[in-house]
């Protein structure tokens, strides 16, 4: 990096942090509307600047993030319209998920006969996950402990309303219906319902056919299914200069549709749901990076733009094509990364583990209900049971909860509180579901030896 580089850089980040502070004043004196709306503005024009200089896609995604909440607080009447912007989006994502995974699965097991070492890289892989989102569970069961954000909230009716939650409980598919769901009956339907899993079972067994062909039968099949996974990179790149948008539209819905006024009671759970994201990353995923040796900054580089994007947008989906596509380019070898990260929307949503434990803990709480360490460790593992027979179901974790609350005799009505800030949370927990899949694919590819960013060679290469 020359010196006008160094120089110009310094400068940009001068310029963000003091775009940074005057929004936060903006905020502070919204009171005094003319003055608090200016400093917003200014702070925004200030950004623009910054994220045109920076040309990324990335700094696009943060700066809609933030333009698109003002423009949900300030002009909710137009905001609550823009909410197509970010469906258009999703829709254009669908499209891809399931022609992806197809695609690189089959030609990464096929391409390089990785068949001996499939069955190593799975049990690697699904040993990792149970690991990863129990410790989740157990932070999040600490968290809400100690913050005790239950305490003092007014459900509407605190009562055990066990006859209210059976149906959904009765709803959940349980372990041999999972089982089953996991094998396409038919791949067409798969690919239509973006069954992410039962999509990449198929690859893989068609990779597997794909493989045990004679060379010269192989490589007909094999040349047209690169180039059609080739262009799918290509068609997800289009997509991704849309990323912005989306992202900001579906921010500004959000706020502007629930307003900021309804979320004060339930701040405290906000605040020690973030919280123990926080700790999650820094004492569980760090940690893990570093024993690993992989670069920690190098590995946050590849991940920001899909988790800022699985951030805005809430739907771990809208970012699969981008995070597969970024850790390929961080070195996981790309039949890994396409057997690990979509496995890890079944097995490894990490953030909805977190969530899961700090929600039936709230609800106790709200109940007035003293749960014992034994009967907390219970609950954990039947959440970490649970959690893994109804991925894939829309509003899974609702589901989870109102089963647990019957199974626990807890109440359900102030799981239906939560839902006030469930758009909030999902956010958080969105984006720790992305960095989760993606760290998985990162260490499993470590652990067979790929050419991964590394502390060292990060230093090297003047990215650490």
């Amino acid at each position: 990096m020359t010196t006008a580089q160094a120089t110009s850089r310094r400068n940009l980040l001068i310029t963000t942090v003091i775009a940074l502070l005057l929004y936060a004043v903006g905020v502070v004196f919204s009171g005094f509307v003319v003055a608090g709306l200016s400093a917003r503005l200014v702070a925004l024009a200030l950004l623009v600047y910054v994220t045109a200089r920076r040309r990324s896609i990335t700094a696009w995604t943060f700066f809609a993030i933030l333009a698109g909440a003002e423009l949900g607080a300030d002009v909710p009447h137009v905001a609550v319209h823009l909410h197509v912007l970010a469906e258009i989006f999703l829709r254009l994502v669908r499209v891809i998920v399931a022609p992806l995974i197809l695609g690189t699965l089959t030609t990464g097991i096929a391409g390089h006969a990785q068949l001996r070492s499939l069955g190593r890289v799975a049990l690697k892989t699904f040993v990792y996950f149970e690991i990863l989102t129990t410790l989740a569970l157990v932070i999040g069961a600490a968290a809400i402990d100690i913050s005790q954000a239950g305490q003092g909230v007014n459900a509407p009716i605190v009562v055990a309303e066990s006859s209210a939650a059976s149906p959904q409980a009765a709803a959940h598919p349980g372990f041999e219906s999972f089982l089953l769901n996991a094998f396409p009956e038919n791949l067409a339907s798969a690919v239509a319902q973006n069954q992410i899993l039962q999509v990449a079972v198929f690859s893989v067994l068609f990779g597997i056919a794909l493989a045990l062909l004679p060379a010269d039968r192989r490589a007909p099949l094999l040349s047209v299914l690169e180039s059609f996974t080739a262009a799918m990179f290509q068609f997800t790149k289009l997509i991704m200069y849309f990323a912005p948008i989306a992202a900001g539209a579906a921010l500004s819905y959000t706020i502007a549709s629930m307003g900021i006024s309804t979320l004060l009671p339930l701040a405290k759970l906000l605040i020690t749901f973030y919280a123990a994201a926080l700790a999650l990353v820094l004492f569980v995923f760090v940690p893990i990076l570093i024993m690993m040796r992989i670069s920690v900054r190098g590995f946050w580089q590849a991940v920001s733009e899909p988790t800022a994007i699985g951030f805005a947008t809430s739907t771990s989906e809208s970012a699969l094509p981008l995070a597969m596509e970024r850790m390929e380019e961080f070195g996981v070898p790309r039949w890994i990364v396409s057997f690990v990260i979509p496995s890890g929307y079944s097995f490894n949503m990490t953030g909805s583990s977190l969530y899961l434990s700090i929600a039936s803990i709230f609800a106790a709480q709200v109940a007035g209900l003293h749960m014992t360490i034994g009967q907390q460790a219970v609950m954990v593992l039947t959440l970490m049971l649970t959690s893994k027979g109804i991925a894939g179901v829309p509003r899974a974790t609702l589901m989870i909860l109102l089963a647990t609350a019957a199974s626990f005799h807890l109440p359900s009505a102030p799981i239906m509180m939560i839902l006030g800030v469930d758009a909030l949370i999902d956010m958080g927990r969105t984006a720790l579901n992305v960095i989760g899949n993606c760290m998985a694919a990162a260490v499993v590819g470590r652990w067979e030896n790929a050419s991964i960013l590394s502390p060292d060679q990060a230093s090297m290469s003047g990215t650490e």
